[in-house]
């Protein structure tokens, strides 16, 4: 369930010309700006911008950008990109410059269907004529690149039903690679975890159980480290619970010295047309805390109030 909707009796025009009057003059009326964008559907937004150029004469994020600033400007400006183009900028942005932000790419990546690869690689290629998949490819190395390569192949077998022979084989296929054996071929679990469907993996995951007596990411712990560790864990948890996964991500942005606040803007602004209000019962569930306290003490300012706006 969604925490933000299409508002009843919109109209481009009388935001369009609410957001110009919060941005003319001295100061700027961020009141204004986050009762407006905070309550308006992506939808209803790209109509806001187009109304906004073609009244005024002037794009409407460069006007915002130039008005606001920091993490509460990030958030805005998220807020006013398509739901495909700003995970194409925030996957463009996590290859940038000295180093690369392996977590976005994880997230992003290993939490698709094919069909939402292949729509984010052509999105990909529009918007920077190059190829997604070996833009990753320069980006990463090791068993790490060669997962996110199986991802990006869009070959992950259709949801046709369960064979749980089939799952058993599998569960001993990843037994004999790790835990069965000295060292970790870690090729093998691969192989399973991004070719088989996601109803079969959850019958894996089962047999895995069954086999060892303990979960599948206690192996993955384990037998494996880093980006691959985080990559594999990525694809069980998610395949398992999306909304414990997306609630647990929240809580690691949150966790600790310091927000990492541009995990915590992709998903409340990502996920607030989809399945927020339930991400926020996993949350409260999982962590004995609502998450909008948990933003509300992590976050301060305009910023605060748009974020605990979105979250409802």
């Amino acid at each position: 369930m969604a925490t933000v909707t299409p508002a009843a009796n919109f109209s481009a025009e009388e935001d369009a010309r609410t957001l110009r009057k919060a941005m003319k003059g001295i100061g700027t009326d961020e009141k204004a700006i986050i009762r407006v964008l905070a309550h308006r559907s992506n939808a209803q937004r790209q109509e806001i911008k187009a109304y906004f150029k073609q009244a005024y004469g002037k794009e409407l994020v460069s006007e915002l950008k130039s008005e606001l600033s920091g993490d509460f400007e990030r958030a805005i400006v998220a807020l006013m990109d398509t739901p495909l183009f700003y995970l194409i900028h925030e996957i463009k942005g996590a290859m940038k410059g000295a180093g690369t932000n392996e977590k976005t790419l994880i997230e992003i990546l290993l939490s698709k269907t094919n069909p939402e690869i292949e729509i984010l690689k052509l999105a990909y290629k529009k918007e920077y004529d190059k190829d997604l998949a070996k833009e990753v490819a320069s980006e990463t190395s090791g068993d790490f690149g060669r997962l996110l390569g199986s991802i990006l192949n869009a070959k992950r077998e259709d949801d046709t039903g369960v064979d749980h022979d089939r799952a058993k084989s599998d569960a001993q296929r990843i037994y004999d690679a790790g835990e069965g054996t000295f060292g970790t071929d870690e090729s093998e679990i691969n192989v399973v975890l991004c070719t088989r469907s996601w109803r079969q993996l959850r019958a894996t995951f089962a047999a895995y159980k069954e086999l060892s007596g303990h979960e599948l990411e206690d192996a993955i712990k384990k037998e494996t480290s880093g980006d691959l560790q985080n990559g594999f864990l990525t694809i069980i948890k998610y395949i398992k619970d999306p909304l414990m996964y997306y609630a647990e991500r929240l809580y690691l942005a949150m966790k600790g010295m310091g927000t990492d606040d541009k995990t915590l803007i992709r998903i409340i602004v990502c996920r607030s047309e989809l399945d927020l209000q339930y991400i926020k019962s996993a949350y409260e569930k999982m962590y004995g805390k609502t998450l909008a306290d948990a933003v509300g003490s992590e976050c301060s300012g305009d910023y605060k109030k748009l974020l605990l706006e979105i979250i409802g």
